[in-house]
């Protein structure tokens, strides 16, 4: 049998074993098996394809440089999954989005360069493959890289409105296929550099339209244009396994983009196509929403241990301070003396799909009371007291009775129904989508200000305090 059979059976597994990853990490408890099995078909793919550029006997010139990208990529690679914090996940998955576009474009032109192999229908179809593929890669390059800076907050999260911005993209969408249609029939130089600069510019437009507050869904969006971009690249290399990955990823990517859009009540056309239709709405920041009730941790502690029931609703705040650790301790606690505590996960909280299920699994909260939108909000009028650890946006009542804010029409976590809720916060400042919360300034809550993880462990302290307290007087009376 040849190395390239051999590779290709190897091809094969790998592809399997991905299948086996997708389903994997769709549950938690399944999560770690699937992680295993995605790292196993990537060893196993990388090293066929290793084995098949080997088994051309490259020259040492080639082995060389070979070599050199496996060395330099597996070290940044290695150096950036060392240092990266959980909060810096959602800028560096974009980041590296925006690599695989720029592969997609280098494979692009590279596979013009060399096609003077090629003759009849095939160079057609291989120009073909060559437009769209270089399109797609720089439209993901571009735009991850506006994500990037959105979401490492390198430029400001609001959504760049321009004049005619709908008729922008579908002008560069029309120009596109034109160009395809002329390359296609006669290939020139000129237009390859013209769809490269104008996919370049309609990826920085798209992702610059939206908002901060559908970050989450654009990531996952990205995500999947990666993948379309390394399906492209498959084609052009005539790789089958980069194309079926890279498939799997655009598919899985879109599927998930459709999911969190109606979670947001968001049109799944509309985000893809850069908030098309969408136009500036005012945001009511200048609304005098009345004033604020402020309440210290041991008052809060307080209410806590007098109650029967209790949400926490984290967002991307308690994940900036790292209070998952304490809130876990403090969920523990408050179990242990016969408290219900549950959590309440909005789809997009945080700026990355799933982000607060991570952050709370690697605190040891167990999942059975980590739940969904859906699955805890018509329980939150029966509910003693609300935690809002770092959440914004996912809370705010203006996406429900405000029918002129930017959020309008998202569902959110109705956790102003409680009986009392208490926010964490730094200051009173609007949340990533740049909308004033009224829930600050509702009857039943209180703001508890300054750092989440500093206040929970404040609260944590007082509990045990008290408790200690209690023992104490207990013991006395029994003597």
């Amino acid at each position: 049998m040849s190395f390239e059979s051999a590779a290709t059976a190897a091809y094969l597994i790998a592809s399997l074993l991905f299948v086996l990853s997708l389903a994997g990490l769709s549950r938690h408890e399944t999560a770690k098996h699937g992680l295993i099995c995605g790292v196993a078909g990537m060893v196993i793919a990388l090293a066929a394809t290793i084995g098949l550029v080997l088994d051309g006997r490259p020259g040492a010139a080639s082995l060389a440089l070979l070599l050199i990208a496996i060395v330099v990529g597996g070290a940044l690679g290695l150096r950036r999954a060392r240092i990266v914090q959980m909060t810096g996940m959602p800028e560096l998955i974009a980041l590296l989005h925006s690599f695989v576009g720029l592969a997609a474009v280098l494979v692009g032109w590279n596979g013009y360069l060399a096609a003077d192999h090629l003759e009849g229908a095939l160079v057609r179809i291989h120009h073909a493959e060559v437009f769209i593929g270089i399109f797609i890669g720089a439209v993901t390059f571009t735009g991850s890289i506006v994500a990037f800076l959105k979401l490492s907050a390198r430029i400001t999260s609001a959504p760049l409105m321009l004049p005619g911005k709908n008729l922008i993209n579908v002008g560069a969408l029309v120009l596109f296929a034109t160009l395809t249609v002329a390359f296609v029939i006669n290939p020139l130089l000129w237009e390859l550099v013209a769809v490269t600069i104008l996919a370049l510019a309609l990826g920085w437009h798209l992702v610059a339209s939206i908002g901060g507050g559908d970050m989450p869904v654009v990531v996952s969006m990205l995500n999947s244009y990666s993948g379309w971009a390394a399906a492209a690249s498959g084609f052009l290399l005539g790789n089958d396994l980069l194309i079926v990955t890279g498939a799997l990823v655009g598919s899985s990517g879109a599927y998930l983009s459709y999911i969190m859009c109606q979670a947001m009540n968001r049109s799944f056309l509309s985000v893809i196509a850069g908030g098309f239709g969408i136009e500036a709405t005012s945001s009511g920041g200048d609304r005098d929403y009345g004033e604020h009730r402020e309440i210290n941790a041991g008052d809060t502690a307080e209410l806590l241990a007098c109650a029967s029931s209790v949400v926490i609703t984290p967002g991307y705040g308690m994940a900036v301070a790292q209070a998952q650790y304490p809130v876990a301790e403090l969920t523990r606690i408050l179990r242990e003396r016969g408290v219900t505590v549950r959590f309440g996960i909005h789809p997009v909280a945080g700026r990355l799909p799933g982000h607060m299920n991570v952050l709370l699994a690697e605190a040891k909260v167990p999942y059975d009371i980590a739940l969904e939108m859906d699955e805890i909000n018509d329980d939150l009028a029966d509910t003693d007291v609300v935690l809002v650890i770092g959440a914004n946006d996912t809370v705010n009542p203006a996406a429900a009775e405000d029918p002129g804010s930017p959020i309008a029409g998202m569902p959110v976590l109705r956790v102003w129904e409680a009986a009392n809720v208490v926010v964490f916060k730094r200051s009173m400042a609007a949340g990533y989508a740049g909308v004033q919360n009224p829930l600050f300034f509702r009857d039943n809550t209180q703001m508890l200000f300054g750092d989440a993880k500093e206040r929970v462990e404040d609260i944590l302290r007082t509990l045990r305090e008290d408790h200690v307290h209690a023992e104490r007087a207990t013991s006395s009376a029994a003597r």
